[in-house]
């Protein structure tokens, strides 16, 4: 035998005092020994694995299904990073936690998390809990599957191929392309990289050295993920041209018409413009039909950024929002937002159907998609990514569609815009509480006046003290648990509440607290 394999008999005397588990591993028969590591049987306890599977599993439930979405209980048990340290036992060592230490680390974890799920979570673009979506991702994590070629995903890329399809038809096109990406952001990206491949493909191998300056255009409104892009992709955040927006936060078509021809009479080459179906802050949708024209007339790609706003092209009722979106070239949708698929679920979808996808992005590795495979090749749809590893996003959406239907879908997204309305009339109803605009979707922004400051005249201490009373009262209902709202300040505006409606949980006693707490937990500054 050589040194590095050897029969345990050989090397028994190396094994250090106290290896049992080693000792009792080398007394299977036949056991062999290559480079200090026996090789007979598996390492892993699969036994106790499940059980802790299993037990897990029942905690899970109870406590980050049954609880976190419970309204009499806490939206986040706050603690300030150093305590919470200590509490979640952070460091990282040698040995191995035993199994019931592992099931309480478990349990902290749940426990100083904030409950997303939660009918009083209104703090983010995404909220409550999709049963459907959860029981997909349970599937995919137990599965762990990476969708690039269907010889390792079959399933999974079948399941993407006909959720893309289906959203393509809500776009109004007729035939795409897509891939779902790992959020908004890199779908905003994928946009601007195919954009620029369109109009210079020779960049993709020749590299940016003897490129003209490329300019693209978006909303002073629009998510930062578009000054990102420019970033990552060597165009240069100067050449992002920011566009003006009206009060309502709504993209102006003379004033892109302007930016075009300031960048033309630079010497720059126009090549892009994103608009935005629903803004981050407001909630804004930019007049799709007139920006299309506006492309149409100078040639330039047109993007729209549906991230957030995209789920109600599955409404009839507010479809209307997205009026000209079909005339986009691209479009970024957000499932896991208002439609609540779960983090992470968002896709780019293309009009061009000629493979502009893969060829813009296709590296052609040969060890993955090989072109003399068993079954039909045009399934390995791994080279139209910028990933190689990729999640089964699309089965959420997939099973949660299946479930409740377009009809299902469509009205979470009736009742999230109603409840919205109904705040608002409810906030103008109320002394103290004061709207900055009527809302265009589920963006309810508004301020709190304190009893302290209504009778004083809105001059520039007035607004200097109203700004620091939206962090105090966030600061309270944070340490209370009783619910989560976001603020900020804009343009400008100083400190303003941003309510975000989406869950279906979510009911009028809910937001009829969520003022009465914003009252309780501010009347005194």
């Amino acid at each position: 035998m050589s040194d590095s394999r050897s029969s345990w008999q050989g090397v028994a005397t190396h094994i250090p005092a106290g290896c049992n588990k080693l000792e009792a591993m080398l007394k299977r028969k036949n056991a062999v020994l290559v480079d200090g590591v026996v090789l007979n049987g598996p390492i892993i306890d699969s036994k106790a694995g499940e059980q802790l599977i299993e037990e897990a599993y029942k905690m899970i439930i109870e406590e980050a299904v049954r609880k976190a979405t419970d309204v009499t209980e806490k939206v986040c048990e706050w603690q300030p990073p150093e305590q919470l340290k200590k509490l979640l036992d952070v460091e990282l060592r040698d040995s191995g936690e035993h199994h019931q230490r592992l099931l309480q680390l478990c349990q902290s974890v749940i426990r100083y998390s904030v409950k997303t799920s939660h009918p009083r979570f209104f703090n983010q673009l995404y909220a409550g809990m999709d049963h459907y979506s959860l029981v997909a991702r349970f599937i995919t994590e137990a599965l762990n599957p990476s969708v690039y070629t269907y010889e390792v995903s079959p399933v999974f890329l079948l399941l993407e191929e006909a959720t893309l399809k289906k959203m393509i038809e809500f776009i109004g096109w007729k035939e795409g392309d897509g891939i779902f990406s790992p959020g908004g952001s890199i779908s905003n990206m994928y946009a601007t990289n195919l954009a620029r491949y369109k109009y210079c493909p020779d960049i993709k191998e020749k590299g940016l050295s003897g490129a003209q300056r490329l300019v693209m255009f978006t909303s002073e409104e629009s998510h930062y993920s578009m000054k990102k892009a420019a970033s990552f992709l060597g165009i240069g955040t100067q050449n992002v041209y920011f566009v003006k927006a009206d009060d309502s936060g709504k993209m102006i078509p003379e004033e892109l018409e302007k930016q075009i021809q300031r960048a033309k009479q630079e010497g720059a080459a126009p090549f892009l413009v994103c608009a935005t179906a629903g803004t981050t802050v407001l909630g804004a949708f930019d007049p799709l039909d007139k920006l299309a024209d506006i492309c149409e007339h100078h040639g330039l790609w047109f993007h729209v950024d549906a991230s957030w706003g995209g789920a109600a092209l599955l409404s009839k009722k507010h479809c209307k929002l997205l009026h000209g979106i079909h005339r986009a070239d691209s479009v970024a949708w957000n499932p896991h937002k208002m439609l609540m698929a779960g983090i992470q679920c968002c896709a780019l979808l293309v009009k061009d159907n000629t493979d502009l996808l893969k060829r813009c992005h296709s590296a052609q590795a040969t060890y993955l998609f090989q072109q003399d495979k068993f079954y039909d090749v045009k399934y390995d749809t791994g080279d139209k990514s910028i990933q190689c590893s990729r999640r089964a996003d699309a089965f959420k959406f997939w099973l949660m569609w299946k479930a409740l239907g377009t009809r299902g879908l469509a009205e979470r997204v009736d009742r999230a815009l109603a409840l919205s309305r109904y705040l608002v009339a409810e906030i103008k109803k109320r002394e103290g509480f004061q709207l900055l605009m009527e809302p265009e979707y589920a963006n309810v922004c508004f301020w709190y006046i304190p009893p302290s400051l209504r009778n004083m005249e809105q001059d520039q201490e007035f607004w200097q003290k109203l700004h620091q009373v939206a962090p105090v009262i966030k600061e309270r209902m944070m340490k209370k648990g009783s619910m989560m709202l976001g603020y900020q300040p804009h343009r400008d505006k100083v400190n303003f509440f941003r309510q975000i409606v989406i869950s279906p949980q979510v009911s009028r006693e809910d937001m009829d607290f969520l003022l009465d707490e914003i009252d309780l937990l501010g009347k005194d500054l």
